[in-house]
């Protein structure tokens, strides 16, 4: 297929029902030889309590699947509630990652991690000003025809039976700066349900105003296995250059089925 982003979110290791499933991690590696993706997107909640330990499995996991990875944090990544969480939220996530706000750019990608972790709000995430203005910055450095993807673990928008699952603070606010900044799609994970829709099937837009394609993948870990609405899965984004689209791969019966696929028009 075109030259594809792999997006994984939730893997939640430590949950004790997360990614122990050895079947389904020869899964993803055998995805991953299929597809060939360019990027793997990890959209944050590696872990489940942000512990040393998860984090060490989760780091040794997400390597091992020998691929170029972007990975941010969710809101399990920082440590349980403690004095830590204040003081050192990024501690362990960084000693394995280095950065909360990954980049890559490459002739077919501009992808911007955006770090919306809240340490005081735990669920409910919010984007500071400064990283908006970052965000856009690289996205206008851009390369012509490049899909310009912003990564982000809290949802702008999401299924409607989640409702104790908030999304992003300021989120009116958060997507049109983004979107008036070039981003072609939002990438996000928290809520663990597939969605993907354009901007303009919910919000009325001026005429020229650019399309932003909102994603959240299903997740991988399943920290709460009798939980309804929570299949594990991914997505596989890929563009052509007019077309964006969408797949959402489920996992089940030992194999990947192709749940979905959806195109959107990429904005001029």
């Amino acid at each position: 297929m075109s030259s594809c982003i792999l997006h994984v979110s939730d893997l939640h290791f430590g949950a004790g029902s997360g990614l122990d499933d050895s079947a389904l991690e020869q899964g993803i590696r055998a995805l991953i030889g299929r597809i060939e993706p360019e990027l793997v997107v990890v959209s944050g909640d590696l872990t489940h309590h942000g512990r040393p330990a998860e984090h060490e499995v989760a780091a040794r996991y997400l390597k091992a699947l020998e691929a170029p990875l972007l990975v941010i944090p969710g809101n399990h990544d920082i440590p349980p509630f403690s004095p830590g969480r204040i003081t050192h939220p990024w501690r362990e996530f960084k000693r394995h990652w280095q950065t909360t706000d990954a980049s890559y750019s490459s002739p077919s990608f501009e992808v911007v991690g955006l770090n919306s972790v809240n340490p005081w709000g735990y669920q409910r995430g919010r984007v500071a000003s400064a990283e908006l203005d970052r965000a856009a910055s690289q996205l206008d450095r851009a390369q012509p025809g490049a899909l310009r993807v912003v990564a982000i673990h809290h949802q702008l928008a999401g299924a409607p039976w989640r409702l104790r699952k908030l999304p992003l603070a300021r989120r009116s606010h958060v997507l049109t700066r983004l979107a008036d900044a070039g981003a072609d799609l939002i990438a996000g994970g928290h809520i663990h349900q597939a969605t993907a829709f354009d901007r303009r099937e919910f919000e009325v837009l001026d005429r020229g105003a650019r399309s932003c394609v909102l994603v959240t993948a299903p997740g991988l870990g399943r920290p709460r296995p009798g939980r309804r609405y929570e299949v594990r899965g991914v997505l596989v984004h890929s563009a052509v250059e007019h077309t964006l689209t969408v797949e959402t791969h489920i996992w089940q019966d030992d194999d990947w089925q192709l749940a979905g696929t959806r195109s959107f028009p990429r904005s001029a």
